[in-house]
């Protein structure tokens, strides 16, 4: 038979573990929408430099357009990195939203 002490210790220790795991959900949540934003970004940007024209000496060609692509793919990642445009928090609420709710159903 468990005693007032013994449960008290297991209250406190699913407590933890549930509060460590809710910390955990709302930081891959972060994570998550923040990706979302940088992709959205790096594609806003795509659309922008499509129409600068690179034909010269230097540019053009197939490898300028690969290194172009990272290059708008860094882009999107230090925007969004640096507070963005807002999409990650909207994302985020939602993610979170819906993990409450599939641990309501549980």
């Amino acid at each position: 038979m468990m005693n007032a002490l013994d449960i008290s210790q297991t209250y406190f220790a699913n407590a933890a573990a549930s509060s460590a795991s809710a910390l955990q959900n709302k930081d891959s949540a972060k994570e998550a929408a923040q990706d979302f934003e940088a992709f959205f970004l790096s594609r806003m940007c795509e659309s922008m430099f499509e129409g600068v024209s690179t034909e010269g000496i230097f540019g053009g060609g197939h490898a300028e357009k690969v290194y172009r692509s990272l290059l708008l793919n860094e882009y999107g990642k230090i925007m969004a990195q640096n507070g963005g445009i807002g999409v990650a928090d909207y994302v985020m609420d939602a993610i979170i939203q819906m993990q409450e709710a599939q641990q309501q159903e549980v």
